[in-house]
């Protein structure tokens, strides 16, 4: 299948932001890959070549970074339909340890730069009547288990993100959906020796699950989507 939507998608050359890139590739989207080094995005999304695959410099740490992209993206497009807001970092910050610095980063980085990004893409994605967003969250918004109060505040924030987006843009269309995985064979757990990686969540498995809430209609909005690999509680 190919379509003329186009999709930005940050974080694109690994784990999560890779595989939708790739999954959405395949279901036939142009593609926009915000990533920190144009040069090494993988051969495969790079083989699709420019028609299908542009590629843009985007440093979630620089302010106008989302402006830059989003105008680069329609000025090579002429259209926005989907943005998947997934490039983020991970600090450990516990309550009684850490550092105004790594605080200011976490946020700065997974909750401001996604909020400089939507406001940036919030008209063009409301000119198509069918916009879609997907924010990369995580189970550590919705529920506490670890000591890392930082990146447990900044993912609850992404996830009320979310629903802020999905308040203003409802009206022209635009649906947005909080991702909000456990554990992810990627390389921001690949430390964790304590993790089988053949067990938890592989992000193809994630892709697949995105894309599909993409193509969904209007009449059939995902506002979160939790996905576990194990079992565990919510709150």
């Amino acid at each position: 299948m190919t379509t003329d939507k186009v999709a930005m998608i940050s974080g694109a050359n690994r784990g999560i932001g890779l595989a939708i890139a790739r999954e959405l590739a395949r279901r036939g989207y142009r593609l926009s890959l915000g990533v920190r080094r144009p040069g090494n995005v993988p051969a495969d999304l790079a083989a699709l070549g420019d028609a299908r695959c542009f590629r843009h410099r985007y440093d979630a740490a620089e302010p106008k970074a989302g402006d830059d992209w989003v105008a680069a993206t329609l000025a090579r497009f002429g259209r926005l339909d989907v943005l998947v807001n997934n490039a983020g970092i991970s600090r450990n910050v516990e309550l009684e340890t850490g550092s105004d610095a790594d605080l200011d980063e976490l946020l700065d980085i997974n909750v401001k730069a996604p909020f400089r990004l939507l406001r940036a893409a919030f008209p063009a994605l409301k000119a198509g009547g069918s916009g879609r967003v997907v924010n990369v969250a995580s189970m550590s918004g919705k529920r506490v288990l670890g000591l890392n109060a930082g990146y447990q505040m900044a993912k609850h924030a992404v996830v009320a993100l979310n629903h802020a987006v999905r308040r203003a843009g409802w009206d022209h269309g635009i649906r947005s959906m909080a991702l909000c995985p456990g554990f992810v064979n990627t390389d921001m757990v690949s430390g964790r020796n304590e993790l089988d990686m053949r067990k938890v969540t592989q992000p193809a498995d994630l892709a697949t699950l995105a894309c599909t809430v993409i193509d969904l209609p209007n009449t059939a909005a995902v506002a979160e989507l939790l996905v576990n690999w194990r079992h565990e509680p919510l709150f």
